[in-house]
């Protein structure tokens, strides 16, 4: 069980870790002086934003307003996703300014106004306690909810001081802020360990909500759906007891959100003060919205299970602790409790810390100044004066909200109570954004809209949450002050609105016209416009003329002052900086010029606030000055002066081509240009004042522009060649593949000035001029090379072509053998059809017989025209890959003539037209089967595109040549497209609509003719018909131009003694085989392979007279098979082989083996002639 020194226990243990997180912090802060900051602490810094009104009261606002709690999350998102140009702007402005505070910057702006800083500090005090109020009364809540829960009663149901853990808390809050949070005079120095113990607070509070709404929606519930289907049955609904939100009011709500998520100090702290980078910043924007979205997560469903299970009789801001409480999860109670404390912890130690550097810098300092202006100037020590006058206002604040919460706040509603610091922040609104974006806004607009707006809201706001605790009578809040109702705090005119839309609406009201109204009053005075022009930043344009002061300061008296709050080290070596930068020797009897007490009052700026700073060297020059209105003359002189030639020199530097960067003895960037960013492509975030050298060069290093290897080495190589070599070197950048030229040179008593200069064309054209002057030696050695490679490649390419030749030659055999099979099987059926019709026509008179066979005839005529076509085809092939080359013979042309007329005669009666052939009795040397396929592609052309009229075939005698010529009356060719239609796959528009075709005859006219060197000419006139004509060369003969014919005794010798084996694979074509040779008179034996011939010759027991065997078998080639029969039946046997390869390889083959070739399809009358040839012999050898 749960026991109360547990309980105390875990508090102590958790206070010591976060003690012992910030010294780490801060120990690790001083190893590594220059290491940039991690982005992530600072989004979970910002965090600090969500305290225990977020870890308890949202519930409890949850329950009461439904989804009212988003909109406190809502404004924070907005800012840092939309409003990040603004933050951005802000902490520019007050890094550049060494602003410190939300009241130092408001002052600032208004020209260093003193006033104006202590009235945005009293307002900041008197809104922000009840807030640490509040995460006291938090911790207290929690506590007595333990108590409760272990049976733990106290007098009178209060808890004693000395019993109230809130009060060891607070104490211990209080020695945590003075210990991490007062180290430095100087307010801008970075505070690590207090940055790292928030960082850690705001994980383990996440963790911690997060674990208990699972707890309570996955393990007291089943899941949301069961949690939600329990409150709707429950008549409990998740939009609240208004059944859904107020639009006015979520808008008041996100407007105050907004406002405090920046202008609350412990948010002004870590997102401006403690800003080390824009990538921080940038990191913010997803991780910071990520986290308010994460943490709110299960505040609906903890508010449903509460009203669920505990009813109203238990507080709703305690829901997240006495759920797993009322169900004895004793560890998630305290993860609970340690939730909740994180949250209020986190929130009250970084307001302490900037709050009392506000009430130091904006309200003591100034008092002392002004009281004891001696002792402020002459003291030696006012840095521990300042450090001591912060810790006991750290003191002074936790008392004060300790009894704030012991007596204001008790009886009011966490989110109440945020709500109302909420509303006391936004009062800055109206001097923060106008002093951003209106020059004429001046200290006095500022100071009246903030005393007016801080009197509204404290008495709209303020007072009615004394009198709901009973410090003042309540009849105020009914009867309005001395009666008057229309004054009535809450009913301010009679107004009826909300409470705190009533307070905010009339407070910033009022607030916004004292602004306007007080800024409208009277001109900005001088140092007002000087500041206006450095937040409303404006054209640069020459200053006013101003008359110029000499004054008795020297820099040593300068020195001295500083000295006294910032340390005569530190002030000494600034100092010393700062006259280096100027090209100036550094002495104590220098003296100093208006740009010299800018920087003291910078300097100062740090320590105790811009507008203290200002009123201290007020105070130091009246010492030395007669006149008071001279002195302060002489310092805004010197301000103004300073800003304009800054700007006039930032400018002038921007214009540069080269980009510039000037660092102290520290290597910290102290001056640079535009072009030094964008030539080394770097982040804004590196473009800050003090940024180290060496953390730019990791960033440039880590991107892997200076190439590969160790990062660390690298950088360290670089600040070698540029602070200890300081020699002009190149630098090839990896990333923008840019070559800068850097130049290193020592500034005068210390310090270094680089200048980056983009050398990458100059570099191109370098390298360019090199590779062009290469030696002779070289280019004759590599065009050497170059040629013995080009011989091995010409070489390899001529065997690779050889054998890719060989390779074509046989795949164009094996295509052609796959062609002619099917056509060789139909020439032979239809031989032996026209020799049955031929024979049954001779024993018959019947008409219709001698007309079949005269069909058969034709259609025999028209297969072996196919088959001419396609064998031309076959050797086009051949011819164009070198594998053939064309038989040249002489021939009579005539027998040309007469296969043409018989072939295209029955196509042109078809048509309706008149073929006229004139036959030539002269020779021509040409290839006959080419010449045949040429002038039947012309005269098919010429048949096909006439639609009418006549076509004209005939031979044209010239000298030592025959002119061959088609002429027809067809359609006609333009002279524009009388070269394409020579090309594959080109047609005429006008011939594709009147005939069908792949435009492939022409493109095969022109292939043969120039394989046989026989030019062709076209003429043709559009609409009257067109003539092609051949050139062959003539040839005498010295003998009779009639073709000589076989004897006809030799022609039809009858062959029924001849014993025939037909040796083929395909089964077509021996039937068709059989019956053509059965036709004849043959005996015929069939075979589809070596073995089966085997059995067939030793079944019949006839030896075969010859062989006819195809060349391709399945299992062997013929020309094998044929030798093995002759092995075993007779090496007499005469035999042929049949084959549609034609290359030479084979014929030499048949040859060596004795053997007769026919190639496919074969012509009946060549198989005749060679089976008369092999009958004889038979006969003879039958005879002896």
């Amino acid at each position: 069980m749960l026991q109360g020194w547990m309980v105390v226990l875990t508090t102590l243990l958790y206070i010591g870790l976060l003690f012992a997180i910030a010294s780490y912090g801060d120990y690790r802060a001083r190893r590594n002086p220059g290491r940039e900051r991690n982005p992530n602490l600072y989004a979970l810094s910002l965090a600090v934003y969500c305290t225990s009104w977020t870890f308890f009261g949202s519930v409890g606002l949850a329950k009461s307003s439904g989804l009212d709690f988003i909109t406190v999350y809502i404004g924070p998102i907005i800012l840092f996703t939309l409003g990040i140009p603004l933050v951005w702007r802000i902490i520019r402005l007050s890094k550049a300014e060494r602003i410190t505070s939300v009241a130092d910057f408001l002052g600032a702006r208004y020209g260093k106004n003193q006033l104006v800083a202590a009235v945005a500090t009293v307002i900041t005090v008197v809104g922000t306690m009840p807030y640490i109020a509040l995460q006291l009364k938090a911790v207290a809540t929690s506590v007595a909810t333990l108590m409760e829960h272990l049976n733990i009663a106290f007098p009178n149901g209060n808890l004693p001081v000395l019993a109230d853990i809130a009060f060891f808390v607070a104490i211990a809050m209080a020695v945590f802020a003075i210990l991490f949070g007062t180290r430095h005079a100087d307010a801008t120095e970075h505070q690590d360990g207090l940055i790292l113990a928030v960082a850690t607070e705001s994980v383990v509070k996440l963790f911690a909500f997060l674990t208990v709404g699972m707890f309570i929606t996955f393990w007291i519930f089943d899941g949301p759906g069961d949690l939600f289907s329990q409150a709707s049955d429950a008549g409990i609904s998740f939009l609240g007891p208004q059944g859904g939100p107020d639009a006015i009011n979520w808008i008041v709500m996100i407007t105050l959100s907004t406002g405090a998520a920046l202008l609350l100090p412990r948010q002004f702290h870590v997102a401006v003060v403690e800003n080390t980078s824009e990538r921080s910043l940038r990191r913010a924007t997803w991780m910071f919205p990520l986290y308010l979205i994460l943490i709110n997560l299960f505040v609906i469903p903890i508010a449903l299970a509460g009203q669920l299970l505990l009813g109203s009789q238990v507080d709703a801001d305690s829901y997240v602790l006495t759920l797993p409480m009322a169900h004895g999860a004793e560890t998630m109670t305290l993860i609970a409790f340690l939730g909740g404390l994180s949250a209020a912890t986190a929130m009250v130690i970084v307001s302490s810390v900037a709050l009392s550097i506000m009430i130091s810098n904006d309200l003591v300092i100034p008092l002392i100044l002004r009281r004891h202006a001696d002792q402020a100037i002459s003291s030696p020590d006012m840095g521990r004066t300042l450090l001591n006058v912060r810790r006991l206002a750290i003191l002074a604040l936790f008392t004060l909200a300790y009894a704030f919460y012991r007596t204001a706040v008790n009886n009011t509603a966490l989110a109440q109570i945020g709500l109302i610091a909420f509303a006391a922040m936004a009062q800055f609104l109206p001097a923060l954004i106008g002093g951003l974006i209106w020059k004429r806004a001046n200290a006095r607009g500022a100071i009246a809209s903030l005393l007016v707006g801080f009197f509204v809201w404290a008495y709209t706001l303020l007072l009615p949450m004394f009198a709901q605790s009973g410090l003042i009578p309540v009849d105020f809040l009914a009867d309005g002050p001395f009666g008057i109702t229309f004054l009535k705090p809450q009913a301010l005119f009679g107004t009826d609105l909300p409470s705190l839309l009533h307070g905010v609406f009339w407070s910033l009201l009022f607030n916004l016209i004292a602004y306007t109204a007080g800024s409208v009053s009277r001109q900005p005075e001088m140092i007002e416009r000087l500041q206006a022009n450095i937040f409303v930043p404006d054209e640069l344009r020459p200053p006013q003329t101003r008359r110029l002061f000499r004054t008795m300061l020297t820099a040593g008296d300068l020195e001295d002052m500083v000295a006294r709050y910032l340390g005569a080290e530190r002030t000494l070596r600034s100092f010393r900086a700062h006259a280096k930068e100027r090209s100036m020797p550094y002495e104590r009897n220098l003296d100093v010029d208006p740009q010299f007490l800018r920087f003291a009052e910078q300097l100062l700026a740090s320590a105790i606030g811009s507008a203290s700073s200002r009123l201290l060297m007020s105070l130091l020059l009246k010492r030395q000055e007669a006149s008071p209105k001279g002195t302060m003359k002489l310092l805004d002189d010197a301000s103004e002066a300073l800003q304009y030639n800054r700007d006039l020199l930032q400018t002038a530097l921007n214009h540069v081509r080269q980009g510039i960067a000037v660092f102290d003895t520290d290597l910290r960037l102290t001056l640079w240009n535009k072009p030094f960013r964008s030539l080394l492509n770097i982040p804004p975030e590196f473009g800050q004042v003090g940024t180290p050298l060496q953390s730019i060069l990791h960033h440039i290093a880590d991107r892997g522009d200076f190439g590969e290897g160790q990062s660390e080495q690298l950088v360290n190589d670089r600040i070698d060649l540029i602070v200890v070599q300081q020699a002009p070197y190149q630098e090839q950048m990896g990333g923008s593949g840019r070559t800068l030229s850097i130049r290193a040179d020592a500034m005068p008593d210390g310090g270094i000035v680089i200048t980056f200069a983009d050398v990458s064309e100059r570099v191109r054209a370098e390298r360019a001029l090199e590779s062009a002057n290469e030696t002779l030696e070289r280019r004759v050695r590599d065009r050497t090379r170059e040629l013995m490679h080009l011989n091995d490649a010409l070489r390899t390419a001529k065997q690779d072509a050889e054998a890719a030749n060989v390779s074509k030659t046989r795949f164009l055999a094996a295509a052609g053998h796959d062609i002619m099979q099917p056509m060789n099987a139909a020439r032979l059926y239809t031989t032996a059809l026209v020799n049955r019709l031929e024979g049954m026509a001779e024993a018959s008179e019947d008409a219709k017989v001698a007309e079949c066979a005269v069909m058969a005839g034709n259609i025999d005529s028209s297969l072996e025209a196919v088959e001419d076509i396609i064998g031309a085809l076959l050797d086009i092939a051949r011819l164009d890959s070198g594998a053939m080359k064309a038989q040249l013979s002489a021939f009579p042309i005539d027998e040309l003539l007469e296969r043409m007329r018989i072939d295209f005669e029955p196509m042109a009666k078809e048509k309706g037209l008149e073929l006229r052939i004139i036959p030539c009795g002269l020779h021509v040397r040409s290839d006959k089967h080419l010449l045949r396929r040429l002038l039947q592609n012309l005269i098919s052309n010429a048949i096909k595109y006439t639609p009418e009229g006549r076509v004209l075939v005939g031979c044209r005698r010239l000298e030592g040549a025959i002119e061959f010529q088609v002429h027809d009356t067809g359609v006609g060719i333009p002279e524009a497209q009388r070269e394409e239609i020579f090309l594959e796959f080109q047609r005429l528009d006008e011939g594709a609509r009147i005939a069908g075709g792949l435009g492939l005859g022409l493109s095969i006219v022109d292939r043969i003719a120039k394989v046989l060197d026989h030019p062709i000419r076209l003429m043709s006139a559009v609409g009257k018909g067109s003539a092609f004509a051949v050139k062959l060369p003539a040839f005498r003969l010295l003998h009779s131009a009639r073709r000589a014919e076989a004897p006809a005794s030799m022609a039809n010798q009858p062959l029924s003694h001849l014993s025939i084996l037909c040796i083929d694979n395909e089964p077509k074509i021996m039937e068709g085989m059989r019956a053509m040779l059965e036709g004849w008179g043959c005996t015929v034996l069939t075979a589809g392979g070596i073995e089966e011939a085997e059995a067939t010759l030793l079944e019949s027991d006839v030896k075969p007279d010859g062989i006819l065997i195809d060349y391709h078998l399945d299992n062997m080639l013929g020309t094998d098979a044929c030798t093995e029969l002759r092995a075993q039946f007779g090496t007499d046997i005469m035999a042929s082989l049949i084959t549609a390869d034609r290359t030479a390889e084979v014929r030499e083959e048949a040859r060596s083996k004795d053997m007769a070739i026919l190639n496919k399809p074969v012509k009946p009358a060549q198989l005749r002639a060679l089976l008369n040839t092999w009958n004889m012999t038979a006969m003879r050898k039958r005879n002896q």
